[in-house]
């Protein structure tokens, strides 16, 4: 690594958010944390930035030009099953996000969905229709919220260079292999191994992935 980079994690409490921030500062980084819950970021919290809020309380206070003032990279891991069942709140947060970031110059900005989310413009298989529509039912909330900002991002900010990650993300565990990009193809994959893929995404110094919605997939 030639030098530190400065990234802001969102949802970095989450499975694959610790796992991204711990990737990261292993790599010798900075990173910056908004968080709802500090005392969630364990052994963490002594080793990253932490700004405390809420994308669904303060929504209005959260100042997000200083936010992201001196970051390269945003990831977002963002989700809440149980406020996205109402609202959209992670479209309501990246509306007020992007600008900021297109102002302040963040190198790139990845945002993690779920695998059942549709891309802009795309479709799912009738496979996953079916599993999104039975299995995954609960969590419909949250794949329309990803599907919402996935179209905002293509149709608002293609001046910004955001990648979504369709991960088939299921639970904790150990690695299973190294995930790849595909377009067709998804496997499902524990925490530590969505959050390497999205860490090597994001910083990959090509734009092969960039304004992309793909899936992840182990190599075979």
């Amino acid at each position: 690594m030639s030098s530190p980079y400065t990234f802001l994690v969102l949802g970095a409490t989450g499975g694959t958010g610790k796992r991204f921030v711990s990737i990261a500062l292993k790599e010798g980084h900075h990173v910056r944390v908004l968080v709802r819950s500090p005392e969630k970021l364990g052994d963490q919290a002594d080793k990253v930035e932490v700004w405390k809020g809420s994308i669904v309380d303060d929504l209005e206070t959260i100042d997000t030009d200083k936010l992201v003032e001196g970051v390269d990279f945003v990831a977002s891991m963002l989700g809440d099953k149980e406020a996205q069942r109402y609202s959209k709140i992670n479209l309501a947060f990246m509306e007020k996000l992007v600008p900021s970031m297109k102002k302040q110059g963040v190198k790139r900005f990845l945002y993690q969905a779920g695998g059942f989310s549709r891309p802009y413009g795309g479709s799912l298989s009738p496979i996953l229709w079916i599993m999104r529509n039975t299995i995954a039912r609960g969590y419909n909330g949250q794949h329309l919220d990803n599907e919402a900002v996935t179209e905002y991002l293509a149709t608002q900010a293609n001046d910004l260079d955001w990648i979504v990650h369709r991960a088939g993300i299921y639970s904790d565990g150990p690695s299973k292999g190294v995930l790849e990009r595909s377009q067709s193809k998804i496997s499902i994959a524990p925490f530590v191994d969505c959050a390497d893929y999205s860490y090597r995404l994001l910083i990959d110094p090509s734009r092969d992935a960039v304004h992309t919605s793909d899936f992840s997939c182990y190599k075979s």
